[in-house]
């Protein structure tokens, strides 16, 4: 008789998860696996269950497409981060119903695709006798235990094709763009985006930076004849030690507008001295098909978390070290962020070709 799995995924979702469920799958099935896809996240495995069954006729065609079939959410019952990452303690009735559901469906484990706040939702669930083994997913490439996560090389594209098309129309019109990239804690994207895509100041969550003296560097472009200027801003970096939420209470913290208020910050010192835009890339960066490597990662770990599972490595986390797929245990993937550092390579390099970065 076959064993049944459960997939879900929730939080954002990634460019690359319809690939991750199809090759577990697609793999699984000459396993003698079968299984269930569970919808809108965690709630799925919830009263009601909101379930689909997977099998090699579901997952067909849908490697290159964006988004989920699973649908996803970052809200309900099971956050497993609330605030800022502050971890938030399931409680014990909803862990006991999500066990009961698995049980009646006669689900023996759940394969979890998730970033920090779902998988440590998965692990608690894991101490209530469940079978979990996570998928590591973001764009914003910051989890510790892992050097690639999917999704992230197609934000980057997307921002940096932002950013081409911004410098045609900022040299047009000798204007100033201040461009917002996703990343709350962490500034991957920005940085590399903003490395890739010729922006002439990179703003990092990381890093506190002067207004003062990024006016400065402005007005030394102008002095050297550079009528243009594009800064790259994390949506998570503070300005003047502040980071800007345009929602906060104490389930989330959603971060916006801080493109809009560094260009008020600038215009203030320096009144009339730049015309200054902004551009706020927002959900264009996790919308859209994945890109080639994109697809490729993601199919690496599909392959490699139902070797996992087949090999019973439970209350592990499936990641690429130094391009090989390895094994680590949750706890450790989600106790702490990857940070961008000054000793970060992409950041001496901007460093090195003269610009403002913090």
């Amino acid at each position: 008789m076959s064993k049944k799995i459960g997939i879900l995924n929730s939080g954002g979702d990634c460019p690359g998860l319809n690939a991750v469920i199809a090759s577990i799958v697609k793999l699984g099935v000459t396993m003698d696996y079968e299984f269930v896809g569970f919808e809108r996240g965690w709630e799925g495995v919830l009263d009601p269950p909101m379930y689909m069954k997977l099998d090699s006729e579901s997952v067909k065609g849908i490697s290159y497409l964006g988004g989920t079939i699973l649908k996803t959410t970052s809200k309900g019952r099971f956050a497993g981060k609330v605030g800022e990452g502050n971890t938030n303690k399931i409680p014990v009735d909803i862990l006991g119903q999500a066990k009961r559901n698995l049980d009646d469906l006669g689900v023996e484990g759940l394969i979890v695709i998730g970033g920090d706040g779902t998988l440590s939702a998965a692990m608690q669930l894991a101490e209530h006798g469940v079978n979990i083994i996570g998928v590591p997913k973001t764009i914003d490439n910051d989890l510790n235990a892992t050097d690639k996560t999917f999704g992230y090389s197609t934000a980057v594209s997307v921002a940096v094709d932002a950013l081409d098309k911004i410098h045609t129309t900022a040299t047009s019109h000798e204007r100033t763009f201040i461009v917002e990239c996703m990343g709350r804690g962490a500034g991957w994207i920005t940085l590399s985006a903003g490395l890739a895509g010729g922006a002439n100041a990179i703003l990092l969550p990381e890093f506190d930076f002067s207004v003062d003296d990024l006016i400065s560097h402005m007005r030394s472009r102008l002095k050297n004849q550079n009528r243009s200027t594009i800064i790259a801003i994390a949506e998570g970096a503070r300005v003047n030690g502040s980071s800007v939420h345009a929602h906060s209470d104490h389930k989330e913290v959603r971060y916006a507008g801080v493109s809009e208020v560094l260009m008020n910050e600038i215009e203030d010192t320096s009144p009339g001295e730049f015309e200054l835009r902004n551009v706020i890339l927002g959900h264009t960066q996790r919308g859209g098909n994945p890109n080639a490597e994109d697809r490729t990662l993601a199919k690496r770990y599909g392959v490699a978390v139902m070797d996992a599972y087949h090999n019973g490595e439970f209350g592990k986390m499936v990641a690429v070290k130094d391009n090989e797929m390895r094994l680590c245990p949750i706890e450790e993937a989600v106790e702490e962020i990857k940070l961008v550092s000054e000793y970060v390579h992409e950041y001496t390099v901007a460093q090195r070709l003269g610009i403002f970065i913090h």
